[in-house]
């Protein structure tokens, strides 16, 4: 069963049909579709994934079991919008922290340390977004699709390598660059070094080492 991707595309149509008469939660008619996600990523914050039920996500909204079958058929349905929308929201912070450092080499590093502090402060749901895709090859993935986060590496990539760089060149220097932000981003949720500022710094700052001349 697939339930979603950091890199992968969205799960289900953005269906907005339910029109919302007792609005608790603040939000507009025809919007209770982004209501249930946004509580449903609120509830990751403190549980599992297991722990996440849809009659709970109801009543913080304020609305039936019914009216949130009409989104989500299921529970799988809606843990795969909340992974596609946290594919969406690491993309948002990553493309911010490039734009903020001015792009370049400095702006390679900032996405990096950008997706390491996502993982660290939104565990559960970085956990979910990786380990519930597909087995297929995301850095291979056609353009087009909600795959915000990896259009950015790829982008970063082409910039920094040499003029001249294979498709496969530019290929593998983008796992390079994801494999060090995952593996230290897992070893530091996994408590097997110290989640540190200075430390994430330090190996990003490394990272762009042989990508470009």
């Amino acid at each position: 069963m697939r339930l979603g991707n950091v890199y992968g595309d969205n799960m289900s149509a953005n269906d907005n049909s339910v029109n919302i008469k007792n609005d608790k939660r603040g939000y507009h008619h025809g919007d209770l579709r982004s209501a249930l996600v946004q509580a449903g990523l609120g509830l990751l914050k403190t549980r599992s994934a297991e722990d996440v039920s849809l009659r709970e996500i109801a009543r913080m909204v304020g609305v039936s079991a019914t009216a949130v079958y009409r989104h989500f058929p299921d529970k799988a349905a809606l843990l795969g919008a909340l992974c596609d929308e946290g594919g969406r929201e690491l993309g948002r912070l990553q493309l911010e922290a490039m734009q903020r450092s001015g792009g370049g080499r400095a702006g390679f590093d900032a996405v990096g340390r950008a997706y390491v502090r996502f993982a660290l402060d939104n565990p559960t749901l970085f956990r979910m977004m990786m380990t519930t895709r597909q087995a297929v090859d995301f850095l291979d993935m056609p353009e087009g699709r909600d795959n915000s986060a990896l259009q950015l590496l790829r982008d970063n990539i082409a910039s920094l390598t040499p003029e001249g760089a294979s498709p496969e060149q530019r290929r593998i220097a983008a796992l390079r660059a994801w494999s060090i932000v995952h593996g230290l981003a897992m070893l530091m949720l996994d408590n097997q070094v110290p989640t540190n500022d200075a430390l994430i710094d330090a190996v990003i700052d490394s990272m762009s080492v042989g990508i470009a001349t």
